[in-house]
């Protein structure tokens, strides 16, 4: 439903709440006897004046972080449509798992003889992951899908490397996602660009030109980041293979495959996967996430460790892999990720998978089709996770996809991927994902055709859009290169 009301929420910074003097709780003077000077701490260590510390009532700080909490968009609260970002639904019995005591408090170097639950849990989510991508093995190291793109390209180039072979490009489609040639870069490797036809698939005949003999990847999101799955797949394996070159998947877009593909019967040679997005627990907002990486065969000596193996009835972490690239991660990555990972698996199990996989296409198609009529130059379908509009001939009078984009969260839905990809002009990117209901697809059809109206009649309306959020429209130049960052008080 629309958001309506005029009435503005303010929340004032908790040290403009202070009052001198006013404490939360009565804290008792310390019992514990001094056993060195004060004056030890060396000078340049101790406070010259107190903390500045706000000094507030308990009932002001709970009702202070309760309303910072009831400002937010998040998944709980609103439809969070955020395009190639799979922000969906995390079972809430996912986290009350990865909050059990002996989880949570689980220290990272106690013995393998004493972990066994968890190393367990590790092993059968590499085990899950290897099956359900069609991959030899897995590790589970990566803290996010960034981190996994790394990952993999270092052990493709230690691969390389251990063959004799100095292999210095990795290939990427103008589609691909911004840290793939990051990523390429980090690891020292040259990203080569990839042009992509107008429909969004891969240009062969610029693939055939450039792929080579120092060619040390292909990296390809699949499905694309259109929505759509790339026809020419079997046709660019071989094409990579045949030039000696590796084929790496970017996972990010597996929310619409699994159960109904394996990466790796396509001849996928190395993969990440956001398991922070595929295998619930939504990403963003600055939290942990997961991109373990998955290789055949001949790259497994390569991949991270420890490792996790088995030996009959034991767990336990092994180190003695000389050919590996070492450790991506402290210990065995963002554990509690992981753990809720396991149970989303245990839950669906493999039919389960392929339900999720395809109500998420269904979702998509669906929204498709409501959104057709508003925009007439949105890429040919069908689709399979996501759906790319653009605003180009859908909006009137000088209103942007931005301002429709922000718009949007007048009418209490969160903002969608915008201009991205690049390679669609005015470019709204828009994500149902399995969990939403049709109602709430209706709902966010019906927001979208009212602002299109909108633009008709009352543009100016759009182009000054949010008006009910507790933050209006920000001048977005000045906050990127004016970034205030520390809070001063007068």
């Amino acid at each position: 439903m629309p958001i309506t009301g005029d009435r503005k929420i303010v929340e004032e910074l908790i040290f403009e709440q202070s009052v001198s003097g006013r404490a939360g709780i009565p804290l008792p003077s310390s019992d514990v006897p001094r056993t060195e000077p004060e004056t030890s701490i060396p000078s340049a260590l101790r406070r010259r004046a107190p903390a500045d510390w706000p000094e507030v009532s308990e009932p002001q700080v709970i009702r202070h972080y309760t309303r910072l909490s009831q400002l937010n968009y998040c998944i709980d609260t609103h439809f969070y449509p955020l395009g190639s970002c799979t922000m969906k639904h995390n079972p809430k019995v996912n986290d009350r798992m990865a909050m059990l005591p002996d989880f949570s408090a689980l220290h990272p170097l106690r013995p393998h003889e004493l972990s066994q639950g968890v190393l367990e849990i590790l092993y059968e989510v590499e085990r899950w992951l290897r099956e359900l991508c069609g991959m030899d093995a897995f590790t589970l190291q990566p803290s996010a899908g960034a981190q996994g793109e790394l990952t993999g390209i270092l052990v493709a180039r230690a691969y390389h490397e251990s063959r004799g072979e100095k292999r210095t490009k990795v290939l990427i489609p103008d589609s691909a996602h911004g840290t793939n040639p990051a990523s390429a870069a980090t690891a020292g490797l040259e990203a080569v660009t990839v042009r992509s036809r107008p429909d969004g698939q891969v240009d062969l005949d610029d693939l055939r030109a450039k792929l080579g003999s120092d060619t040390a990847l292909f990296m390809m999101t699949i499905p694309g980041t259109l929505g759509v799955f790339e026809p020419q797949v079997r046709e660019i394996v071989d094409l990579v293979h045949r030039a000696g070159a590796l084929m790496y998947m970017d996972g990010a877009n597996l929310n619409a495959l699994i159960g109904l593909l394996r990466p790796g019967d396509l001849g996928v040679d190395v993969l990440h996967v956001n398991v922070h997005k595929t295998f619930s627990t939504p990403h963003g907002g600055g939290g942990p996430g997961a991109g373990p990486v998955g290789v055949k065969k001949a790259l497994e000596p390569f991949l991270p460790v420890p490792r996790v193996v088995k030996e009959g009835h034991v767990y336990r972490r092994n180190l003695d892999y000389p050919s590996s690239i070492g450790k991506v991660h402290g210990f065995q990555g963002n554990v509690g990720i992981l753990i809720r990972t396991y149970c989303y698996m245990r839950l669906q199990g493999a039919e389960g998978f392929r339900e999720m996989s395809e109500n998420a296409i269904l979702a998509a198609n669906y929204l498709r089709a409501k959104l057709a009529p508003l925009f007439p130059k949105m890429p040919k379908g069908p689709f399979m996770h996501e759906v790319v509009v653009s605003g180009e001939g859908a909006f009137a009078n000088g209103v942007r996809t931005l301002d429709a984009a922000k718009r949007l969260l007048d009418y209490g839905f969160y903002a969608p991927t915008v201009y991205f990809p690049s390679i669609v002009h005015e470019a709204m990117m828009i994500e149902p994902t399995e969990n939403e209901s049709r109602e709430t697809l209706d709902d966010f059809a019906a927001a979208m055709a009212a602002i299109v109206e909108e633009s008709l009649t009352t543009p100016e309306k759009v182009k000054t859009a949010p008006h009910t959020t507790p933050v209006r429209r920000l001048d977005e130049v000045k906050a990127a290169r004016e970034p205030i960052l520390r809070y001063r008080r007068d």
